[in-house]
């Protein structure tokens, strides 16, 4: 499989070949066969993509958003979810109850590159297009109609490629496009980790660079009117139930782990 990304999609291949990894370990914490059978395809080497503290950081999120979203699911069997700058996860498979609809959401090398690794799915959509424009938002208020549920959006590995205008942007097509409500769960990183992206154990392998940071998802939130900050819990939480580094990490630098933020509207 032979694939062309931009310098920020390639981030996508961080997640992948960890996901990838972790899976064919002996206890793997999160499971993504998916994962294994693409970068088999790919036939790359995955050192420079996978090191110990994104890996911890992609596991602890995995679970972490996992666990939320099947909450959210669980009490909203007909959840429409739309995954923005989905890559190559894979979270779908993980979380279906059988009813709810999911789209895929990424720029077009992203959704070609997708397409190569993905085979149709019923109750799956994949679109190519910016989170930064609203042209994706019709197919999915299409896929509202008749369904009692808000819809929910995934912002995994995104907000810190933005500016914080950019952010805002996205932020104003949400509010303006699903007027009734929603949630958005997104991930972000922290002011440091922006001034220290060249330390950073696999995006300084890549050309991408981050672009924001915050130190509170209320930053966020602060953007736009009308979007309220529900939750917010740091990959610490779930990464320090099993190393003694993560331990360490979480105890020497508390706030510079990424962290999940739950809004809504």
């Amino acid at each position: 499989m032979e694939l062309k990304l931009g310098d920020v999609q390639t981030t996508a291949l961080i997640p992948l070949a960890i996901k990838a990894n972790e899976t064919l370990r002996k206890k793997p914490r999160i499971r993504d066969q998916k994962a294994v059978e693409i970068i088999k395809a790919l036939n790359i080497e995955t050192d420079q993509y996978d090191k110990f503290m994104s890996h911890e950081g992609v596991v602890a999120r995995t679970i972490m958003l996992d666990r939320q979203l099947k909450e959210i699911i669980k009490k909203n069997p007909d959840t429409v979810v739309v995954n923005v700058g989905a890559g190559f996860d894979d979270r779908f498979s993980r979380v279906d109850n059988g009813k709810i609809l999911w789209f895929d959401l990424d720029l077009p090398d992203a959704v070609a590159a997708r397409k190569k690794a993905f085979d149709e799915r019923d109750r799956v959509t994949m679109i190519a297009g910016s989170a930064l424009e609203d042209s994706w938002c019709g197919q999915v208020k299409e896929a509202l109609k008749g369904r009692k549920s808000e819809p929910v959006f995934l912002a995994e590995g995104l907000f810190m490629y933005f500016t914080f205008d950019q952010i805002r942007t996205f932020l104003e097509i949400l509010k303006n496009n699903f007027p009734d409500g929603g949630t958005l769960i997104a991930e972000q990183n922290c002011k440091m980790m922006v001034k220290m992206e060249k330390q950073h154990d696999t995006v300084r392998n890549t050309n991408a660079h981050f672009l924001s940071g915050t130190d509170t998802a209320q930053e966020i939130a602060d953007l736009t009117d009308g979007i309220r900050l529900v939750e917010e819990h740091s990959f610490n939480e779930e990464a320090t139930k099993y190393t003694l580094r993560a331990k360490l990490f979480a105890l020497l630098f508390p706030k510079m782990n990424d962290r999940w933020a739950t809004f809504r509207w």
